[in-house]
């Protein structure tokens, strides 16, 4: 019981560095003016590992950095949300990683029950989709004024589906429906545990 507790505390430990350096590295890889989110696929494999829970705190530790990018300006786009309004911006930040592990977590505690792999796969797709999907959501709540500036003449869901989010969401979501299920097998593999 103690040693699967500290391999517990070990893995999200190390799962959560590996959170703050791809975090920190996907800052400087921008299309458009957010940075991709590549941190989403360990995320994805610690709700998988442990469930919903570890998913929220690892997407709580992807919304912490997030926000250190924004308030130091690493990430310009949020850091232009932080001078809108510093509050609403710190929730979205947080509330969105928060949300995408806990729902994987979830997604995959009620796939899984049929089938494992596909409970994998399952929370790996799902995770962009509500990491996006929330902000997304938050812009147009909170930052509608900014969303419609930043559109210009352009249509404004038109814009944030596609101009501000669309590259980015497509290559996180593809990431994460390749990477999270073979990191998961590899982990499970790792760790001796038949698959």
């Amino acid at each position: 019981m103690q040693t699967s507790k500290i391999r517990r505390m070990v893995e999200m430990a190390a799962l959560i560095a590996v959170i703050v350096v791809l975090q920190a590295v996907a800052t400087f890889v921008k299309i458009g003016p957010f940075p991709i989110t590549l941190t989403l696929i360990p995320i994805v494999l610690g709700a998988t590992l442990y469930g919903p829970k570890t998913g929220a705190v690892l997407g709580g530790a992807f919304g912490v950095v997030v926000l250190i990018m924004v308030i130091t300006g690493a990430d310009p786009g949020g850091n232009l949300l932080w001078q809108v309004n510093p509050l609403l911006t710190a929730l979205l930040c947080l509330l969105k990683g928060i949300l995408a592990g806990f729902v994987a977590g979830i997604v995959n505690l009620g796939v899984k029950k049929i089938n494992a792999y596909a409970g994998v796969i399952c929370a790996a797709v799902v995770c962009p989709i509500v990491n996006t999907g929330i902000f997304i959501a938050g812009m147009a709540l909170f930052f509608h004024a900014t969303l419609v500036s930043w559109a210009g003449d352009t249509n404004v869901v038109y814009y944030a589906l596609i101009g501000l989010t669309g590259i980015n969401f497509l290559i996180e979501f593809i990431a994460n429906a390749v990477m999270g299920p073979v990191l998961f097998v590899i982990g499970k593999v790792l760790r001796g545990i038949n698959v």
